[in-house]
């Protein structure tokens, strides 16, 4: 592609708008632009990297055996409603109605319609397992749409969705689908880790992120530093503490404490002179419309996934103003296990203490020396806060560390949340009629593309990794109107394209400065620079752009490096 035949509008300017840098690079490389809140038009350079990364997951979908179906985006209510989520999905599914008053939504995941599809075709185990994909455009009314492409409500999506008999079949096929992931983000040359996560709105048992490290992710993730556990924060669990023997010699008086404007754990602790530890925080929430008192300690957080998938409800929230003063008898902020009308529910961590400190369900007091058993009854321990530093692995219990990344792919193990609902069975070897077991694995197409820059990029702009970048090497002329540089240039461009490299010829009338900057702000991995004192001793130069490395050799010298090189990126 010549650059002067390109639509590639570059500015230099950052948009305010912008808040990460996947955001401002990709407006100031000339990527995309937007369109209104979260919806973008990708500009054809954006595009060719887009059309990169779904042709890797293309070819490794396939490989696993994985076959290509297009299915509709606009999905009538009554699939969702009987799956059930119609209701429960939230104001993200953008419903509208058609000229017949029906009603529909613009799909945000296809769970329902691949069902719909399946149940009607399969009707036996032989022709089980199948696993069938699509890339395609879904759409999210996100509340908040931000960091660009990261977080908007259209986007594109690869989703993929397997049928099996049975559950061992079912693992296979998750199995199948974690290792071609694994393969897609290694060939896109990212760095990445897969970690355990919470299912969410999709629902199911069990499921694994896919995370490409970058100090800018808005997902926090933990990891052993000796075993291979990894997990988001908030499906991180944290070591159950062994049991103490509770010496009930050991309990001091009860003692209720007049502690004016004093709500915080930070106050509490300074009003009483204690520390966090010696605090037990009490938060009531509203569980499908019944209280649940959740007991964590002073210095942790509650974790609300733990709680959800604890309690197995539909519906988790805090508790409004009316139910807290129906269950404790004093307003937010004073709650307190003794006496609570409500049931309770305690963190591990809380099994051994003893002589602790919460809130007396009294405005303005605390209660000094509570003890489980002795002044109010736990109805079960479970993990349910967030893990903190210092907290040792669940696995092997050696030291976790923390970090940051950017989810980019998601594989589920669904079972039979929707082909239960929906009815897609099938008739085993004895004629009995069977539940298929379904999983479904997603990448987000444009996150990861956001992701790559996230990860790779300078104070120069992109630093594409070879297998995406939008084109492998840039041809650099420093003045195309001087006949031996402008006869050289069209050489390699011939040379590069005849052993199918992707190569951009910047043919501009501009001055060399100008084109070294595009070149770095758009990321091509290399570089071939020609210049007259080096073009008169037959050689140009060739630089690599994540390592500014240089060298200089002849023409045939460097197509034959570009070539190496951009191979060996791409295996």
């Amino acid at each position: 592609m010549r650059y002067s035949d390109m639509f590639l509008p570059t500015t230099r300017e950052v948009p305010s708008d912008a808040e990460v840098v996947s955001h401002q690079l990709m407006i100031r490389a000339g990527m995309i632009r937007k369109l209104t809140s979260g919806i973008y038009a990708y500009l054809p350079l954006g595009y060719r990297v887009i059309k990169k990364v779904e042709n890797i997951v293309r070819e490794e979908m396939n490989r696993a055996g994985a076959q290509e179906v297009f299915l509709p985006m606009v999905h009538p209510a009554e699939l969702w409603q009987e799956s059930g989520r119609w209701d429960h999905y939230g104001k993200e599914l953008l419903r509208f109605r058609d000229r017949h008053d029906r009603e529909y939504c613009l799909g945000p995941t296809h769970e329902e319609v691949i069902t719909d599809l399946i149940r009607y075709e399969l009707k036996t185990y032989r022709q089980l397992p199948k696993n069938l994909y699509q890339i395609q455009t879904k759409f999210r009314d996100e509340i908040r749409p931000r960091f660009g492409v990261m977080r908007c409500r259209e986007f594109g999506m690869k989703d993929a969705y397997s049928f099996d008999a049975d559950e061992a079949g079912a693992e296979v096929s998750y199995g199948k689908m974690f290792d071609a992931y694994q393969r897609i983000f290694a060939r896109c040359g990212l760095k990445f880790r897969a970690v355990e996560a919470d299912s969410g709105s999709i629902g199911g048992s069990f499921s694994h992120e896919f995370m490409v490290m970058a100090d800018s992710g808005e997902d926090g993730i933990v990891f052993c530093s000796a075993c291979d556990y990894a997990a988001n924060l908030e499906k991180a669990e944290v070591p159950v503490p062994e049991k103490e023997e509770i010496r009930t010699e050991d309990f001091l008086p009860l003692c209720e404490v007049h502690t004016p404007d004093v709500k915080t754990i930070e106050e509490v602790c300074a009003f009483l002179c204690v520390k966090p530890p010696d605090v037990v925080k009490t938060l009531i929430f509203n569980a499908d419309g019944k209280p649940i008192a959740v007991l964590v300690g002073g210095a942790d957080d509650v974790n609300e996934i733990k709680v959800k998938n604890y309690l197995n409800c539909d519906e988790l929230e805090l508790a409004d103003d009316d139910m807290i003063y129906a269950v404790t008898g004093a307003p937010r902020g004073f709650a307190g296990a003794v006496g609570i009308k409500a049931r309770v529910i305690a963190d591990y961590s809380l099994q051994n203490m003893t002589n602790v400190v919460m809130g007396a369900n009294r405005e303005d007091y605390h209660v000094k020396n509570v003890n489980i058993g002795r002044d109010f009854k736990v109805d079960a321990f479970a993990d349910l806060r967030m893990v903190r530093d210092g907290d040792g692995c669940p696995r092997c219990r050696k030291s976790l560390k923390f970090a940051r990344g950017i989810e980019v792919g998601h594989v589920f193990k669904l079972g039979t949340k929707y082909s239960k609902a929906m009815k897609a069975v099938y008739l085993d070897q004895n004629g009995r009629e069977q539940t298929m077991i379904m999983g479904c694995y997603g990448i987000g197409i444009g996150r990861t593309v956001a992701a790559a820059i996230e990860q790779n990029n300078d104070q120069d702009g992109i630093i594409w990794p070879v297998p995406i970048a939008p084109f492998e090497v840039i041809i650099t002329p420093v003045n195309m109107n001087e006949a031996a540089l402008a006869e050289t240039a069209e050489k390699m461009y011939k040379l590069l394209m005849d052993r199918q490299v992707d190569v951009l010829l910047d043919d501009r009338d501009e001055r060399a400065g100008v084109k070294f900057k595009d070149a770095d702000l758009i990321g091509i991995p290399l570089r071939v620079t020609i210049g007259p004192k080096k073009l008169a001793e037959g050689k140009v130069e060739l630089t690599i752009r994540n390592t500014k490395e240089v060298k200089v050799a002849s023409v045939d010298d460097i197509v034959n490096d570009i070539v190496t090189y951009v191979e060996q990126e791409k295996r």
